[in-house]
């Protein structure tokens, strides 16, 4: 209570303030009254009369300068006195500032008897075009104000039809009534009691408080999923390590037999490749003298006794979802699809993530199957830039997803949407490489590499590889593991054949490009379509041999053999004939893939929750909650069998992400290729053979012969310079047989992809 007396005086002076400035007249009289019949002391309220008084000088001082065309003390007056937040946000403090700042430019010109003084009208022209092209830059879009960007260009203004109106009588003298009145509101407004400034000072900090601590827990959920990547990363890397060194001590153990090495030596050779935490117990406890032991024991160190338990995520309510995805705002759409796409991207690899997708595919989540005039695909084609682009990066996850490219490829809707929009889409970069990255991973599916090559995508990946510069890392990547991929095939080598000179050129100039991470792509395109005998005289006829004998005096060890391999193919006279076994079955059964979830997925997200906004896991789970929609499947995992040389060029499809990660995917202990992506420091490893990536569904054939003339061919129809999207003529259409008739969550049999040697450095 003393505390309240101490301040009682002002604290009815700020309430008698408030009614004062409100208009309260009968109830201020009346509190007047009161408060002197209690004998309650009032504050004099002198604040407010200073302060009009203060107000009274400046707007005079504002005035004064302007009449006077004092451009510096006005701008400086104006600068200090009136508040950032009008200046930079009120639209009609932006125009009365400019046109005040061409006042100020052209008062020269209306105020001096004879010619003015050429120096002080080049100063203020400067300053008037300085300010045009700094803060005056956002009303250049106003039809209003464009002609006015031309004054500090033109030689006599005066003259000028387009500023005639500025040197008119009135013009100045309406300019300045405009002025008055905006200071008269504006320090009118400043007036305000300091009851209701407390008030609202009080409120914007919280506001302000609450907004940064919103933004601190983004951040921290940020940088949580980056050190998670890396901590997966290096989990693979050491899985990758341990298999290595697996090889190595077989071939050791190998040689010990045969008295090369002693038992002691190649004990001392495991231990240190061990880490310091497993050193002494296997140096006191393996026999390295039994056949096997060492390598059992680190095969065996890689699969953990008992894993961690991670539970699933919370069944949702699909129907609503998929009603929401078709039929709700944009800004919606764009939520939930981001949402869902982080259920897949920061699930946990296993059966966590397996049972998300799994949930996806039962349901029908991208209404593959269904024949709705408005379905969730549909969203490809929207209007809103975010909404495609969150879209496409949706199906591009589920593309990185042995099981999802299953559900993907059993719509053909899906294939011609794809290549549409990877036609139409020139305004979003981040959404072209999506649809792009989805394209090359059902390019790992033989069905789906028929169909593309069937629709010339072949030719449009030819014309705009033809400008590499231009194109970002990752739509280089994929683009030239495309080309790859459908240069693998019969087909592809035979449409290659009818642009033969600009495939070789496109190719060539690859060779040489800064980023070394497309070689081994570049390569095994140019070693697989150098099969065809027209290819290859085209080839010799524009001097590619002594083009690659160029880059074998630059390029490393590695990629020095496998463009000798090259060099061979180029100089060989194998005549295919097409009695050889096809490459083009299609009926043969598709093999699991590695399941390879990269980090560009979730990059550079265009929205972001405003307060109080729900978004990502929270959104599905308050909004979106269902019963039983998940169902756990263990999907069978199986590691690739089937190995290449790393000297040789590559020769069986793959995608990027596969190709640097390299790893298997051991039963009971998933890893995620996501978290494993090798930095791009110019060290680019060669991958062991012992643990390739692996395709679905290629012919582990060596060689791939062309399809003979006798045989129909379904890309002969097509000329060079058509790119006929799927669903036009010619339409790809997958049969059924095509495509494994599995339940989601089955699994796939397996066929391994081989890998190639590393990327040069």
């Amino acid at each position: 209570m003393g505390d309240v007396l101490a301040h009682e005086s002002e604290l009815l002076g700020l309430v008698k303030e408030y009614l004062d400035f409100a208009e309260f007249e009968d109830t201020l009289k009346t509190f007047s009254k009161e408060c002197k019949i209690k004998g309650k002391p009032l504050s004099k309220t002198a604040g407010g009369s200073l302060r009009d008084s203060r107000s009274l000088i400046i707007q005079k001082d504002l005035v004064a300068a302007f009449d006077n065309g004092d451009q510096k003390v006005f701008f400086d007056l104006w600068e200090e006195h009136v508040p950032s937040s009008i200046r930079d946000r009120d639209s009609l403090a932006q125009k009365l500032e400019f046109y005040l700042h061409i006042h100020f430019a052209i008062y020269l010109l209306k105020h001096s008897l004879g010619r003015p003084d050429k120096e002080d009208l080049d100063e203020r022209i400067s300053y008037f075009k300085t300010y045009l092209e700094t803060k005056g830059a956002a009303l250049s879009q106003t039809t209003e104000f464009l002609p006015f960007y031309a004054l500090p260009f033109v030689p006599n203004p005066m003259v000028h039809p387009s500023f005639k109106e500025l040197f008119q009588d009135s013009w100045t003298p309406e300019l300045k009534l405009k002025l008055e009145k905006f200071l008269a509101l504006i320090f009118k407004a400043s007036n305000t009691p300091k009851l209701l400034t407390l008030y609202k000072e009080n409120g914007q900090s919280h506001k302000e408080v609450s907004q940064q601590l919103h933004q601190q827990l983004i951040e921290a959920e940020r940088r949580s999923m980056t050190y998670l990547k890396r901590y997966n990363k290096i989990q693979a890397d050491y899985h990758n390590l341990i298999g290595v060194t697996a090889e190595l001590v077989d071939s050791l153990e190998a040689t010990v037999s045969g008295k090369m090495i002693t038992p002691e030596y190649l004990q001392s050779v495991c231990v240190r490749l061990f880490s310091d935490q497993m050193r002494q117990s296997l140096a006191h406890s393996v026999d390295f003298t039994r056949p096997g032991t060492a390598s059992t024991m680190l095969r065996a160190s890689l699969a953990p006794g008992k894993l961690k338990d991670v539970p699933l995520l919370p069944s949702l309510d699909y129907e609503k979802l998929k009603k929401d995805l078709i039929w709700g705002s944009d800004r919606l759409k764009a939520f939930l699809l981001q949402a869902l796409r982080w259920r897949l991207t920061t699930s946990h690899p296993g059966e966590q993530r397996e049972t998300v997708l799994e949930a996806y595919v039962g349901n029908d989540l991208l209404d593959c199957h269904s024949h709705s005039q408005r379905s969730v695909l549909q969203l490809l084609q929207s209007r809103s830039e975010v909404v495609r682009q969150y879209m496409a990066r949706l199906v591009n996850a589920f593309a990185s997803l042995a099981e999802g490219r299953l559900y993907l490829a059993q719509s053909t809707k899906v294939l011609q949407m794809l290549e549409e929009r990877l036609k139409e889409e020139d305004e979003d970069i981040v959404t072209r490489e999506n649809v792009l990255g989805a394209l090359q991973k059902f390019s790992l599916r033989r069905p789906l590499q028929t169909a593309m090559i069937r629709d010339g995508l072949i030719f449009w990946l030819i014309d705009i590889l033809k400008d590499p510069d231009c194109l970002s890392d990752y739509t280089l990547e994929y683009s030239v593991a495309l080309l790859m991929n459908l240069c693998l095939r019969s087909a592809g080598k035979n449409m290659c054949a009818k642009v033969a000179g600009p495939v070789l050129k496109v190719l060539s100039d690859l060779l040489g490009h800064e980023n070394h991470e497309i070689q081994p792509y570049v390569n095994g395109a140019l070693y697989s379509i150098l099969s065809i005998p027209s290819i290859r005289e085209e080839a010799r006829a524009m001097g590619m041999e002594d083009i690659l004998r160029c880059f074998i005096k630059e390029g490393n060890a590695e990629m020095v053999r496998q463009i000798e391999f090259i060099i061979k193919q180029l100089n060989s006279e194998e005549l295919l004939d097409g009695v050889l076994e096809s490459d083009d079955d299609e009926d043969e059964d598709d093999e699991e893939d590695h399941d390879t979830m990269e980090a560009d997925l979730d990059k550079d997200e265009l929205i972001q929750p405003q307060l109080g906004e729900l978004s990502g896991e929270k959104l599905l789970t308050t909004e979106y909650l269902g019963i039983m929609t998940n169902t756990g499947k263990a999907r069978r995992k199986g590691l690739a069998s089937v190995q290449q040389s790393a000297d040789e060029p590559l020769r069986r499809p793959i995608t990027p992400g596969g190709h640097r990660t390299g790893y298997p995917v051991l039963e009971g202990y998933p890893i995620s290729p996501q978290m494993a992506q090798p930095a791009r420091n110019g060290s680019l490893p060669s991958l062991t053979s012992a643990h390739p990536p692996v395709y679905e569904g290629a012919e582990p054939s060596a060689l791939e012969p062309c399809i003979s003339s006798s045989r129909k061919n379904p890309t002969a129809d097509i000329k060079p310079g058509e790119w006929l999207p799927a669903g036009h003529q010619g339409e790809a259409r997958l049969p059924s047989s095509e495509v494994p008739n599995q339940a989601p969550g089955s699994g796939e049999t397996t066929r391994s992809e081989a890998a190639c040697s590393g990327r040069g450095a």
